[in-house]
């Protein structure tokens, strides 16, 4: 049975556990739904399984800010409390007083 529980909410601040980047999840994908063009360019020693969590993040790296699509087992959360610079992520979301990012409104496709 696959597991569809996603471990990270809409609007939590996560970062990759091998590459240097991290960012804001906008969506959740119960299990992969990319392009096989897409998942074929994984190197194949590094290829996530499909049947898992997979996330769109509005994500930066110390170079630049772009949307990446991370499965769960790629993904840690990020405890640093740094700011993130993305500016989509004012367009999504809203940030509380606690500094939790939050859907300005539902979202649903």
């Amino acid at each position: 049975m696959k597991q569809s529980n996603a471990k990270f909410r809409i609007g939590e601040v996560v970062r990759h556990r091998i590459f240097p980047f991290r960012g804001v999840v906008f969506d959740v994908d119960p299990e992969f739904s990319n392009t096989e063009e897409w998942w074929n360019a994984i190197p194949a020693e590094i290829r996530p399984s499909k049947d898992q969590p997979f996330y769109h993040l509005l994500a930066e790296n110390d170079e630049t800010e772009y949307v990446a699509y991370v499965s769960e087992q790629n993904l840690v959360a990020d405890e640093s409390g740094l700011p993130l610079r993305n500016p989509q992520i004012g367009q999504i979301f809203e940030k509380s007083q606690a500094g939790e990012y939050r859907p300005k409104y539902n979202i649903s496709h």
